[in-house]
């Protein structure tokens, strides 16, 4: 998390009279009363025209008073986020061109960058042995049908019972828990391939192996290393919602990846990839897409891979892989048959590729498992959930608690 400045410094971010009545849920009439009792600060505008506040004080007023987040019309909870953006069907990181980050910078680089605000070049996450032994441990007891989210979800449990000082919730302990955690569940997975890993490998080259049997390709390699960058938040998507709640209620880190781990496994959310991946591979293995999108759409199956809520055109981040993937000659078959799917798709709906389509194509290419893209979502996405989790643990504790409406028999009823 980008560090804030402390209340009351000079450079301390301001809020307009209106922002901080929002954020404190009253009308703003009721700010300057507060200002009036010495509850809070301000300083003219620049012009002379209304008073600025610093919003470090206006968010630890809120949480003094109790007041809830204010409600849209809907009755909504409203989440102030500075991590993702996505507008005009682009998709920015703290206001960068995600896009850009996923071709110029490691996954490592990028979880450290949105974490902290500081770019470290070359930086690498390594796992403590002693908790990498005990995931290990762990996940090798699973039986051997269990899936690659199960196991991930046992090896965040085993690494957060090696941690006595995981109820630490300042941010420099969550850091270190995560910086700790990303690569133990990486090396918790069981490897596929022959390659072993070298000290100073990158979490992408540590991935590789426990994704497919086939030797390490550097473009696809590449392909493999942006995909993990642009799926590490995505605004707040279910799993996202599930941690900020975990974290309003101050569990620890390893509890917050657990519950967004809990809602991937959903057919909705992180498996929605290996339903494009079996649809994919069937169509390159009949030579064409037409007959395979045919027959979801004549068993009303919705065609995977195609369309997202939040883009009206390509999912851009379809469109960084699609682009990283023509550097990989092997993957020009799953290629073709990809847009061979979103055209036959377009006849009948203005649908356009999604990341879940392109994450298919790398995974039909490099022989991975229909699961694969699922992996590497779960695996992404947990620095993601951290990053929330620390905008949550700065706001007024247990704030996400919607109200349940009754639709049971009126009492009295007779006991049973």
């Amino acid at each position: 998390m980008t560090d804030q400045p402390e209340p009351g410094r000079p450079d301390a971010p301001r809020l307009t009279t209106r922002e901080a009545a929002e954020l404190l849920g009253v009308k703003p009439e009721t700010v300057y009363a507060y200002v009036s009792r010495g509850q809070l600060s301000s300083v003219r505008a620049a012009g002379g025209r209304g008073s600025t506040f610093d919003a470090g004080e206006v968010r630890a007023l809120a949480r003094r008073s109790g007041r809830r987040e204010p409600s849209p019309a809907g009755g909504d909870l409203v989440f102030r986020t500075g991590i993702t953006l996505i507008e005009d069907d682009r998709y920015y990181l703290r206001g960068v061109d995600a896009t850009e980050l996923a071709r110029r910078h490691s996954y490592e680089e990028v979880a450290e960058w949105l974490w902290t605000g500081e770019l470290r070049p070359g930086v690498r996450f390594e796992a403590p042995p002693e908790t990498l032994a005990a995931a290990r441990r762990t996940v090798g007891a699973l039986p051997a049908h269990s899936g690659s989210t199960d196991r991930l979800r046992v090896a965040v449990t085993a690494a957060a019972a090696t941690d006595p000082l995981r109820f630490d919730l300042s941010p420099q302990a969550v850091l270190s828990s995560a910086r700790s955690l990303i690569p133990t569940l990486v090396g918790a997975l069981p490897v596929v391939g022959g390659a072993s890993e070298a000290a100073g490998d990158s979490l992408a080259r540590q991935l590789w192996p426990r994704l497919t049997a086939r030797p390490v390709d550097t473009p696809a390699l590449a392909v493999l290393d942006a995909a993990l960058v642009l799926l590490i938040d995505h605004d707040l998507a279910a799993s996202t919602l599930a941690a900020r709640v975990a974290a309003s209620a101050h569990a620890h880190p390893y509890a917050v990846v657990s519950a967004g781990l809990g809602v991937l496994e959903g057919p909705l959310h992180g498996a929605a990839s290996g339903l494009a991946h079996r649809m994919l591979q069937e169509a390159v293995d009949r030579g064409s897409a037409v007959p395979v999108v045919a027959d979801h759409l004549r068993t009303g199956r919705r065609v995977p891979g195609i369309g997202h809520r939040l883009y009206r055109g390509e999912d851009p981040r379809a469109r960084t892989l699609f682009a990283l993937l023509e550097d990989v000659p092997q993957a020009a078959g799953a290629l073709a048959a990809a847009r061979e799917v979103v055209a036959t798709t377009a006849r009948h709906a203005p649908l356009h590729a999604n990341i879940d389509l392109a994450l298919a194509v790398l995974s039909v290419t490099c022989g991975m498992a229909p699961e694969a893209g699922e992996t590497v979502f779960a695996v992404s996405r947990t620095a993601g959930w951290i990053a929330h989790a620390l905008e949550e643990y700065g706001e007024r504790p247990l704030r996400i608690r919607p109200s349940g409406q009754y639709t049971g028999p009126r009492p009295p009823q007779p006991t049973p």
